[in-house]
């Protein structure tokens, strides 16, 4: 995996912060990705080149995330084979339902994964990004699964401190 295997787009600037949350995770998986702001609505020919050579140049997934309008993981849905997950972006006018909104709303035949608004999406589209991977990389399915151990370590963690503070409170 030596080249870019997702790429993580967002329509704006303002959408990095929490599109680094993707990059994150996915370095800990040890997965290469490319990262680009392509607007759906200002740069719309950049956005179908994008799409449409991405399967081209090796990528297996790609993460949008997107705010207000929110058509980004939908325009690159229709225009490439591969699986797209939605970001939705919290919004200012509405808190992020509307980018959820028409990031969720995908007619028939054109389907695109929407994960939750903002960090937590931001997040668990790179664990998806992972899983995804895992079908066709081994070593990916066992990073996942490694994950999700450790996630499970933890909550016994924090459930042995609970009681243990019960018992000496």
């Amino acid at each position: 995996m030596n080249k870019a295997l997702v790429g993580i787009i967002m329509g704006s600037d303002s959408d990095l912060n929490v599109m680094k949350k993707v990059a994150h995770i996915l370095e800990k998986f040890g997965i290469r990705y490319e990262i680009n702001i392509i607007s759906a609505h200002r740069t719309p020919h950049l956005a179908h080149d994008y799409a449409v050579n991405s399967a081209n140049r090796g990528l297996e997934v790609i993460i949008a995330g997107a705010g207000g309008a929110a058509h980004l993981a939908g325009v690159i849905a229709a225009l490439t084979p591969l699986p797209v997950i939605g970001v939705p972006m919290q919004t200012q006018s509405l808190g992020g339902i509307d980018s959820f909104f028409f990031t969720a709303q995908m007619p028939a035949g054109v389907p695109e994964a929407t994960m939750a608004i903002g960090n937590a999406g931001a997040e668990n589209a790179a664990i998806l990004a992972a899983q995804i991977l895992g079908t066709k990389f081994a070593e990916m399915r066992e990073k996942v699964n490694a994950y999700k151990s450790e996630l499970a370590e933890q909550v016994k963690e924090k459930n042995r401190r609970l009681h243990e503070k019960q018992n000496n409170g």
